[in-house]
């Protein structure tokens, strides 16, 4: 095994920012990709025009690459928030409204994977008000997801970039997907493994992975120190992907790190052609 033989997409989100949202994808297929995810691409707006959509679209299908994994609205994503669904008011409305949209769009490009940010913490809320708010949300985005046969992804952040959200470990990202399935019953909720994210909490990443490998439904990676590529940090990526898969996960691997002053296939300096 090795970085070879992982099947890799690229995070149009964070890498080949230096170009419009609209020439990512062929970007990303020019240096040799099939396959990209996205952050919800429009921050400001859980329900865009339907024109932005279908150019979006037509972007991924022209450019020959297929469509792995998208965030469901998150609020301001790079920026201060870290999902919308548990924040009462107007940020949980948000995300109500992005529910179909964003399964409609990522069923109309073939993907099955999405995500659902939790959300930070907010002041003068009971946690305990939040979570219940967080299932609900949950619940029906977990319906969205089923409908198009696509997996409900939770993520674990790092509580040095993001001390607000309560989902700052394996476990905690786990429970809340467990919770998920029982109540639902349908058992699309799965574990979203950053090793990036995990790292930064000081997890042991061998561990986590040999106990959460099976509730795992995509992972995502970045080098550590410094959120870089592979090879840029001291993360024994190669390792522990190699572990990942012989635990038995064949999906998809994210890239979800920053390129620093590099660019287009410069970005990808570490992966063996």
């Amino acid at each position: 095994m090795g970085f070879t033989d992982q099947r890799f997409t690229v995070n149009l989100s964070i890498l080949f920012t230096e170009l419009p949202l609209l020439q990512r994808p062929a970007a990303a297929a020019a240096a040799g990709f099939g396959a990209v995810e996205l952050w919800w691409p429009w921050p400001d707006a859980p329900v865009p025009e339907r024109s932005e959509l279908d150019a979006l679209r037509r972007a991924i299908e022209d450019a020959g690459v297929r469509l792995t994994g998208l965030n469901f609205y998150a609020g301001q994503l790079p920026g201060p928030d870290r999902g919308a669904l548990s924040v009462p008011g107007a940020e949980s409305e948000k995300f109500r409204a992005n529910i179909d949209v964003a399964a409609g769009f990522a069923h109309s490009l073939g993907c099955t994977a999405l995500n659902a940010l939790y959300g930070n913490r907010v002041e003068g809320v009971d946690p305990a008000a939040q979570d219940a708010l967080a299932l609900e949300n949950l619940v029906l985005a977990a319906h969205a997801a089923d409908r198009i046969g696509a997996v409900l992804l939770i993520e674990a952040l790092n509580k040095a970039e993001s001390p607000l959200c309560p989902l700052v470990s394996a476990p905690a990202a786990v429970e809340v997907a467990d919770r998920v399935d029982a109540a639902t019953g349908l058992g699309n909720a799965r574990f979203l493994m950053d090793l990036y994210h995990l790292s930064m909490n000081g997890e042991d990443l061998p561990a986590v992975i040999e106990r959460y490998a099976a509730r795992t439904g995509h992972v995502q990676i970045a080098d550590n120190p410094g959120r870089g590529a592979p090879g840029t940090g001291s993360l024994p990526l190669e390792d522990l992907l190699d572990q990942i898969a012989k635990a038995g996960y064949d999906g998809w691997v994210g890239l979800e790190y920053k390129s620093g002053d590099r660019t287009g296939a410069e970005s990808f300096g570490w992966l063996p052609r």
